[in-house]
């Protein structure tokens, strides 16, 4: 359970973002090209050189990290190019490293605004893949005729260098068999020992000076550096989930920088850690219990047609995987962590519910295939046994950015509380008290949680859904409120809503990209 408490703080858009928009007509291959538009804006003493640089814009299969970003990164309309940026902002003539980036140009030059940065959360998801995956989409519609679309694989993400690598595919794969359940001060301890040999993996694999400058507080200085290198004195950006403690911490650092800023499945940053993850709880026993309502009118319920008694039916398919795992193809097995992660993945959108019903079926039936596809897709595990840096890089993030609880009490304390709020993840065996893995993270926290100072920050929009079971509505209306911000209410039960088919947010939203035209006050939007 410790383990789980900590991945599933991890707030993916997960499956990036999916845009039901037209499609793009077939347009000209782009051609290689340099590119120098910096420094624009003001530039930070001693970072002349990162905000004047040139880009070299090319093809993007070299990019490619996953398998699906193979098959996306061939697309001739869109270019790639690297940003180099301080290692350490502390020592900006010291080491530095590099940031992917991907760009679909605007389909109309005469009418171009500017560039629209994005980041679709984790953290550790990659803005590059993401970015792919909409051009194609949004390439006829008004914000691909007026917008570069642009996606960065934020620092030790992806396609950047260097990447952060923690554990390899054997030891990812071992580590997710191990569900960790035994309470007793022995499995305790067992389960603490493992922590600190993934921490120490981490640090020996990644080094700590990287480790310890890969935090927000990083990243949205990057950011920065990213705009002047893209031209544009002010930034005009979309964020996911933790895309949106990205788009706050620049408001706060950066915020006369601002053009625009759309913030959709909103972290509260003023929200302690234990706080945020007992609320995610209970958004996710809230999807859950929507998903057992569906599912119950559905002819074959994996957990029966009595809502009321779905939790106890769910308890029943899974608990045993605790002692028991079941075949799972290709020599392998299902534990009880990975069948609990593949039904959070099935929970952040309705669209995977049938798959997550089929998947609890199977799973009665003592086979564990579908979920173990689900689960692999939460976890970014490639065909070949390999994984994307998109756990590595949560785990680094998260335990740089966020206070660590290192009291064998109040961990058990939390735990207690995160199985109150979601009692479909109760493994029945009891809290624990097993500290994790920031708890022995080889370098400090550099992140903080407090109420942002916006002073100059023009006005941004929020976007928050009623249902959304990883980030709370309520974190929305706090970080509305913290940046001064327009709240944009979308009631269904789904991770993030703009750009996915929900044409009164879509319609509003880039409404106010292009023209800073914000939704009026109070403004709530339906399927």
């Amino acid at each position: 359970m410790t383990r789980l408490l900590t991945v599933i703080g991890a707030l993916v858009l997960l499956g990036g973002v999916v845009a039901c928009s037209p499609t793009q007509p077939d347009s000209a291959p782009l051609q290689p090209h340099t590119e120098r538009k910096g420094p624009v804006g003001p530039v930070p003493p001693g970072l002349e050189r990162y905000y004047g640089q040139t880009l070299s814009w090319g093809p993007c299969a070299d990019y490619a990290r996953t398998s699906s970003d193979q098959a996306a990164y061939q697309d001739s309309t869109i270019e790639c190019a690297r940003l180099e940026v301080p290692m350490d902002y502390a020592a900006p003539q010291g080491a530095t490293i590099t940031l992917g980036l991907l760009r679909k140009p605007a389909s109309d030059p005469s009418q171009r605004i500017g560039s629209l940065v994005m980041n679709p959360g984790g953290p550790g998801a990659s803005g590059m893949s993401t970015a792919a995956s909409l051009a194609p989409s949004i390439g006829a519609t008004e914000l691909g005729q007026r917008f570069d679309l642009v996606g960065f694989d934020p620092r030790g993400i992806g396609a950047s260098e260097p990447v952060v690598r923690c554990l390899t595919g054997q030891e990812r794969d071992a580590e997710r068999l191990d569900s960790d359940a035994d309470t007793s001060a022995a499995g305790t301890a067992e389960t603490e020992r493992e922590a600190q040999v993934h921490a120490s993996r981490c640090g020996e694999r990644t080094g700590n000076e990287m480790l310890s400058n890969v935090g927000t507080r990083d990243v949205v200085k990057d950011m920065d550096v990213l705009r002047s290198a893209l031209g544009d004195e002010k930034l005009t950006y979309l964020g996911y989930s933790y895309g949106t403690r990205i788009g706050s911490e620049y408001a706060e650092d950066f915020p006369r920088n601002v053009r625009a800023m759309v913030l959709d499945g909103a972290i509260d940053p003023t929200q302690n850690a234990t706080e945020s993850l007992v609320a995610q709880g209970a958004g996710f026993q809230k999807a859950f219990n929507d998903f057992a309502a569906w599912c119950a009118q559905q002819q074959n319920c994996a957990v029966g047609a009595d809502p009321a008694k779905a939790v106890r039916a769910y308890q029943d398919l899974t608990r045993p995987l605790v002692d028991e795992p079941v075949a799972a193809g290709a020599g392998r097995e299902l534990s009880y962590s990975d069948a609990t992660m593949a039904t959070i993945q099935a929970l952040y959108t309705p669209s995977l519910w049938e798959q997550l019903n089929n998947a609890l079926v199977e799973l009665r039936q003592g086979r564990g295939n579908v979920l173990m596809a689900l689960a692999d897709s939460y976890y970014g595990r490639n065909p070949d046994g390999t994984y994307a840096s998109t756990m590595d890089a949560f785990d680094a993030v998260h335990c740089v950015d966020d206070e660590r609880t290192t009291d064998q009490a109040a961990t058990a304390d939390a735990d207690r509380r995160y199985r109150e709020a979601a009692p479909f993840l109760d493994d029945g065996r009891g809290a624990s008290g097993a500290r994790d893995v920031c708890s022995f993270w080889p370098v400090p926290v550099t992140g903080e949680s407090a109420q942002p100072q916006v002073d100059g920050l023009p006005p941004t929009l929020v976007i928050s859904t009623t249902g959304d079971p990883a980030t709370p509505y309520q974190a929305g209306v706090e970080l509305a409120s913290a940046l001064h911000a327009r709240l944009l209410t979308y009631e269904g039960t789904q991770h993030t809503v703009f750009l996915q088919g929900v044409s009164c947010v879509d319609d509003a939203t880039t409404r106010y990209l292009v023209d800073l035209q914000l939704p009026a006050e109070g403004t709530r939007c339906t399927k």
